[in-house]
């Protein structure tokens, strides 16, 4: 039996198995833009694989951290123990973080960052004597992670339906798509700031001292690239001061160098106080996450005798020595390109370019920030999905990889893209549009 070619053992994550395992998309290696089938296609990395890759494909510097590491500490334990590289990294990386936001806890993925960032929020109003403040706050069409707090709080009602009545004591914004008044909008859209204020009738129905806090993606991504409105961001700041809860970025996919800073909270000049990161950190190449904490937070959990456990939470592999080492070659490899802010450069082109698919065939809605963006297209006569799901795989044939939510088509290149990269994309894009009924 030849197992490397056998499908069916592996039952593989958000995928239509019978679909794919009759007609597999497998890729064998990657460099640079683009991936490389096992039948020796190339395929322009349109999404950053998974919204990671930020710097791109085998780059050297992360490839030669992981291998020197790997023959120096494989691995060491994170609970009252440590290794240099941890700490290090730690250092590197509160720099890069506005304000007082200068701890950071390490986990695995952005899953566990979300669990993390909700626990340190409900436990720190515990520590200063506010137990009662234990009511998470999501937004709908949020994706925080498939945890159960990440979907409890996140409002994809896929990801929700099939589990139940998930983690008690939550309840949900509004989301800021379908005012037609931003259809088409370059950037943020001018129209929805007042629906930050849906955070005062939560207040209102809640109580605030019932109210631990609020999550929130910068831009929700993974719904297909909702840019929030013109000040949204600000007014949820100002309410949650106004009512003393927390606020918690989730910027998984906006963190490191996605909208032209380093962190989304630098772009729209808000800090909140806790922020859920993973995917770039390492480049994607070994699963990493982290939670960055401003300083009261951290503090307040200090009050007890200096030998006991301060915060009861963390994961076997916080801090791996190897997870370390690759985040210190993609901070080196970024801090070499320019990369955390290279999207700023790229955003006018990148807009420019992307909407002017606008007036293709069944194109509804055209969004973009920074170094993303998304195609949205009317339902087809099949149900909602099958025509977003008809792209994906006509774009893959094409050599193009991109994501797809219901019928919206997302991108964020890599980092490293030129202009000639953007336009192959939209010049395969286009033609893919034409060809979709």
């Amino acid at each position: 039996m030849d197992h490397a070619n056998d499908l069916e053992a592996y039952w593989m994550p958000f995928t239509a198995q019978r679909q794919f395992k009759a007609t597999p998309r497998l890729f064998a290696s990657a460099d640079g833009m683009y991936l490389r089938t096992t039948d020796g296609r190339a395929v322009m990395d349109g999404v950053s694989s998974m919204w990671c890759c930020n710097a791109g494909h085998n780059r050297p510097r992360i490839v030669e951290a992981i291998r020197a590491q790997a023959g120096e500490l494989d691995y060491a334990p994170g609970y009252q123990f440590g290794h240099p590289k941890a700490f290090e990294l730690a250092n590197r990386l509160v720099a890069l973080m506005p304000g007082t936001l200068k701890h950071v806890f390490f986990t695995n993925s952005g899953s566990e960052s979300v669990e993390t960032a909700l626990k340190m929020a409900i436990a720190y109003h515990r520590v200063r004597g506010e137990g009662s403040r234990v009511r998470l706050i999501g937004r709908e069409k949020g994706y925080h992670g498939v945890n159960f707090g990440g979907m409890s709080v996140g409002g994809m009602p896929a990801n929700r339906k099939m589990f139940g009545t998930l983690v008690a004591g939550v309840d949900h914004l509004r989301h800021t798509h379908g005012d037609p008044r931003n259809l088409f909008a370059r950037g943020e859209p001018e129209h929805g700031a007042e629906l930050a204020d849906d955070l005062e009738r939560l207040v209102q129905l809640h109580d605030a001292s019932t109210i631990a806090a609020v999550i929130v993606e910068p831009v929700q991504g993974s719904a297909g690239v909702i840019v929030p409105p013109k000040g949204y961001l600000q007014r949820l700041r100002a309410i949650c001061d106004r009512h003393g809860i927390l606020l918690i970025f989730d910027e998984v996919i906006t963190g490191f160098g996605r909208l032209g800073t380093p962190f989304a909270a630098q772009y729209f000049g808000v800090e909140p106080d806790l922020v859920a990161t993973a995917k770039g950190l390492t480049n994607g190449v070994i699963p990493m996450g982290a939670v960055f904490a401003q300083s009261k937070i951290y503090q307040a959990f200090l009050q007890g005798p200096p030998n006991t456990i301060d915060f009861f939470h963390g994961y076997t592999y916080s801090g791996n020595p190897m997870a370390c080492a690759a985040a210190l070659g993609t901070l080196d490899t970024y801090d070499e390109d320019g990369l955390l802010t290279r999207a700023a450069m790229l955003a006018p082109y990148w807009e420019q370019a992307l909407h002017a698919l606008r007036g293709e065939r069944n194109v509804i809605d055209i969004r973009n920030l920074g170094f993303m963006g998304a195609v949205e297209l009317a339902p087809g006569a099949a149900g909602p999905g099958a025509r977003g799901f008809a792209a994906l795989l006509r774009l893959y044939e094409a050599g193009l990889l991109c994501r797809t939510t219901g019928d919206t088509i997302a991108f964020a290149p890599p980092l490293i893209a030129e202009h000639k990269h953007i336009d192959v994309l939209v010049e395969t894009l286009g033609k893919v549009l034409k060809s979709i009924d």
